[in-house]
């Protein structure tokens, strides 16, 4: 049965600042609200709690000391979440606001893969900071929640370290930090669909490591969108599925295709993020592939609304 990975403590804001920033910090208990509002009672039957934030000597095992301790000054964190402002404010406050929160979805998404592998598919209604580098945090992306996620499950059995992991990236911007936490791993195979003329187009090193990428243009619509998707997926999981079963399947849905999103570049409808995410569900699923899913990048006002439809499809056709 699919299972719903939240908590309350997924909500990120400091005073208003967070508005600065066109990314809907609070779009996880927005969504999970109106989840909760389709299913009524129904919903807590598929709900898994997150009992605590992910710790420090956790996140030790895919980041560095160094960063780790730097992102506790405003400074270096305000960098890292592209919010100049937040320099001005006390070191205290944000890694209240802002670091513990994160440190509750970098949980969930652990969590929500531990579950994935005993139920078949799950769902993390945060996480997916695909842009978290080992040194580094940009691009909103402090914690990286994916390599965090694969170590738990490596270090504790779930995973064989030889076992494959396919990781199914369809945000709109491409996720360079899950590329350099993985740089040298031959059984992580990356997919990753992207919009080649935005952020982090710089990132040369990163392209070069993704295992089947798919580069589209701004303003790319839906109709091309899908039919890329659906020609390019079943032979990138056909292809890394024959030499041996993959043992996990994580998948970063961003929002940020949808037409109306401030930073995407993208014109997706609504029924097509709706589309794409039953496509891919549905590709990990006849194969029999656990699968994970994160929320990753959104930035629009329909952002929430779009992942809460996802998944009570999702709900409807796997519960």
């Amino acid at each position: 049965m699919i299972a719903i990975v939240y908590s309350r403590h997924y909500d990120i804001s400091f005073f208003g600042i967070e508005r600065l920033h066109p990314f809907d910090s609070r779009k996880y208990g927005r969504a999970w609200r109106e989840l909760r509002k389709q299913l009524g009672s129904n919903a807590s039957k598929y709900l898994v709690t997150v009992d605590r934030p992910a710790t420090f000597g956790e996140l030790l095992q895919v980041h560095t000391a160094g960063y780790l301790i730097s992102i506790r000054q405003s400074k270096a964190l305000a960098a890292a979440l592209e919010l100049p402002p937040l320099r001005r404010l006390p070191s205290w406050l944000l890694r209240w606001r802002v670091l513990r929160p994160m440190r509750w979805a970098v949980r969930g998404t652990v969590l929500a893969a531990k579950t994935a592998l005993e139920r078949g598919v799950a769902v993390n209604m945060s996480g997916g900071y695909h842009h978290a580098k080992p040194n580094r945090g940009e691009g909103f992306c402090v914690y990286s929640d994916i390599a965090l996620a694969v170590q738990q499950l490596r270090l504790e059995g779930r995973i064989r370290g030889s076992q494959r992991i396919a990781y199914v990236d369809c945000d709109a911007h491409q996720g360079n930090g899950v590329c350099h936490q993985f740089l040298h791993d031959k059984v992580f195979f990356i997919f990753d669909m992207f919009n080649e003329e935005i952020y982090p187009v710089y990132d040369v090193a990163a392209r070069q490591r993704i295992d089947c990428r798919l580069p589209v243009p701004s303003r790319c619509t839906g109709t091309e969108y899908l039919s890329i998707l659906r020609k390019s997926l079943p032979g990138f999981l056909d292809s890394i599925s024959r030499a041996q079963p993959v043992a996990l399947g994580i998948y970063n849905a961003g929002t940020d295709v949808f037409v109306g999103d401030q930073l995407g570049g993208m014109c997706l409808t609504a029924d097509d993020v709706l589309e794409r995410d039953l496509f891919v569900a549905e590709q990990f699923r006849e194969r029999e592939i656990p699968m994970v899913m994160l929320l990753s990048g959104g930035y629009s006002k329909m952002s929430y609304q779009l992942i809460a439809n996802s998944v009570r499809q999702l709900i409807e056709r796997y519960a």
